[in-house]
């Protein structure tokens, strides 16, 4: 039966329209006797969805404004009022159609994303090639991607180079050059060139996946005002029956009690808030931001002061080796090969940084023995025998490694140009210092700049880093204020201090080392190129892009949304008020009524439907001409 009905629903709005139409055609011709049927018919088809779903709602012990319709053309149909008990069940229907129409444009941006998903991919078996579905992809496969195709999975290039379009996963445009072990991410197109690639996340596993997974997930959450626009509605459905009781004993006109039961359905005010939340998150999709839920993007709309990590999210991440500098008998190369060495065990950019400057000097390192990360400071190990401790100050001073005036003095002159200072001591004597430097993002300015236009009071860097670099960074991006040398629960704590202070507080980091203070804020922001794990689950905003203007959009597109929702509201009940008026003034009858009440629906899901073509204003490009070198050890 509920099948069936939804099958034919609109079939069902048709038949009754037309039933209607007779019906006027009859009256013209002067055939009285038979308007009525043609009415009464066209009322008794359209009635019958509006009926089941009223049934299944108090099945659910719901009051719906199904429940009301049908309440009051039964008793249109008991006073005679065929007219306007058939235009009243047809208008309900059609509103329904209307706007299932338009709401399925407020979700354009997440059906765009599922219409890119990869069906097809293509296996090597040796030389041959052969097209599988993307199901049967599994992990270790080598894939073939031609020029024009979509990489079915998440893998890493073996072979080959392309520029690849990466607008599905980071909502930019531009191709991404990408070449051997570089990543590539399921869903995005290879614009030019072809590659080779080894499958490493298939199936549910991939990013593009968890993307789609995020956004539906964010799309049915609810904000605060839903829910409660959901609990109001419970509490409203039956105070309206009751009123229209008591309008009814009060005036003597069931006509007008009716009336007055349809007109009051809060239709425009319970679906005003969740159809602006699916249209700004799936604007928030289209341009790389994942915004997960109502209640994030309006908890994200009151946010007045940001803090921000600083490697990897006011900067580039992608740091250098600049200098190395020997300070006891040992030569370069056996200093760099032994650090390396060391550092493969770390995890953090700064040692991926040493040992990728050693494989490009030709240098091949070895596994590290009782290797020990000490988080914050560096790590432990012994290599070839020797024991090797790289890391900053505070490291050297805990192991009881001497740093002499001398080095001390250099590692300050190149802190105050931009470096971090790496500290390499080998078996207990420090024997050199690794400069080692980033680049604050071009996009930087620009972005935090609109961010204070749109609201922002203080912007706060906490970094690992020592303070040199630090000063450095805030300097050059007039930040409010800086805290150095930190510790990940010291972030925390600054972020607690900051929140008892009366902040609302949105933290952003990469989403590794920075994961207990995202979680500490009350917006988690994490900013990392395909979107790792660890920042999908942490942060209650990913940027896919890796970009600060994306941060500047999805603040600015958070308050776009709660002000298309509180505009939503306000129709809605202006338009409830301003019919309840008419009702009781006799100046709006039922089926006139009804047409404005289904107006107002429409009226704020077009308003809604503004957001999925939200941008931020443009104001500039944002050029950044002098770039200085900013790096850091524990950020």
């Amino acid at each position: 039966m509920i099948k069936w009905i939804n099958k034919y629903k609109n079939c069902i709005t048709a038949l009754s329209g037309i039933l209607i139409v007779i019906g006027f055609a009859l009256k013209t011709l002067g055939y009285e006797a038979a308007v009525d049927y043609a009415l009464i018919l066209a009322t008794l088809i359209a009635v019958v969805p509006i009926v089941h779903k009223a049934y299944l709602a108090l099945r659910m012990k719901a009051f719906s404004i199904e429940l009301l319709v049908t309440i009051a053309v039964i008793g249109a149909l008991f006073i005679r009022e065929y007219t306007e008990s058939s235009v009243v069940t047809f208008l309900f229907l059609f509103g329904d159609f209307l706007e299932a129409r338009t709401l399925e444009k407020t979700r354009s941006s997440l059906r765009s994303l599922i219409d890119m998903a990869p069906q097809e991919a293509i296996i090597m078996h040796g030389t041959d090639q052969v097209i599988v579905p993307v199901e049967e992809v599994a992990v270790g496969d080598r894939l073939f991607i031609k020029p024009g195709g979509k990489i079915p999975v998440d893998g890493i290039i073996v072979k080959g180079q392309a520029a690849i379009n990466e607008a599905a996963v980071t909502g930019e445009a531009i191709p991404a050059n990408k070449s051997l072990d570089d990543n590539v991410f399921s869903g995005t197109l290879v614009d030019e060139g072809f590659i080779e690639m080894i499958a490493e996340k298939v199936g549910d596993d991939t990013t593009f996946a968890k993307i789609i997974e995020l956004v539906e997930e964010a799309q049915e959450s609810k904000s605060k005002a839903e829910r409660f626009l959901d609990a109001f509605a419970n509490f409203y459905t039956p105070a309206i029956v009751v009123l229209s009781v008591i309008v009814y004993a009060w005036t003597r006109d069931l006509h007008l009690a009716i009336t007055f039961l349809v007109i009051a359905c809060p239709g425009a005010l319970v679906i005003g808030a969740p159809v602006s939340n699916v249209a700004g998150i799936g604007n928030g999709a289209k341009y790389g931001v994942l915004v997960k839920g109502g209640e994030v993007m309006d908890r994200f709309s009151k946010v007045d002061t940001l803090v921000f990590d600083k490697t990897g999210t006011l900067t580039k991440g992608k740091p250098e080796v600049t200098d190395i500098h020997i300070l006891s008998g040992v030569d370069r190369s056996e200093l760099l090969q032994l650090t390396a060495s060391a550092e493969r065990i770390s995890e953090h950019h700064l040692g991926q940084t040493i040992v990728k400057y050693a494989h490009q000097q030709g240098l091949e390192t070895a596994e590290p023995k009782d290797a020990e990360v000490i988080k914050g400071h560096g790590l432990k190990a012994t290599v070839d025998g020797r024991r090797l401790v790289a890391g900053n100050r505070k490291l050297m001073a805990q192991s009881g490694i001497l740093i002499n005036e001398a080095a001390e003095s250099y590692a300050i002159a190149r802190e105050k140009t931009g470096n971090t200072v790496v500290f390499a001591a080998i078996d207990g004597t420090l024997a050199g210092l690794f400069s080692i430097a980033d680049q604050i993002r071009e996009d930087a300015p620009q972005a935090l700049a609109e961010m204070r236009r749109n609201g922002i009071k203080q912007i706060i860097m906490l970094t690992g880093d020592n303070r040199h670099t630090a000063q450095a960074v805030a300097e050059q991006l007039g930040l409010d204020a800086y805290h150095a040398e930190l510790l990940p629960e010291d972030k925390v704590r600054f972020v607690k201090q900051l929140q008892a202070d009366g902040a609302v507080v949105a933290m952003a980091g990469d989403g590794i080392n920075d994961a207990p203070a995202i979680a500490t804020a009350d917006i988690g922001l994490a900013m990392g190129e395909g979107g790792t794990d660890i920042s999908m689950e942490t942060a209650d905003v990913v940027l896919m892009a890796d970009k600060l203007m994306q941060f500047s959009h999805a603040y600015s597109l958070s308050k776009a949304t709660m002000r298309n929702m509180k505009q939503n509201i306000a129709i809605a009940v202006g338009v409830v008020f301003f019919l309840l008026a008419g009702v009781l003034m006799g100046s709006v009858h039922l089926a006139s009524g009804m047409f404005i009440h289904e107006a107002s629906i429409l009226a704020v899901i077009l308003n809604a439907m503004r957001l999925i073509g939200f941008n931020r204003k443009k104001s500039g490009t944002g050029s950044f001409s002098h770039e200085r070198n900013l790096g850091n050890r524990a950020d």
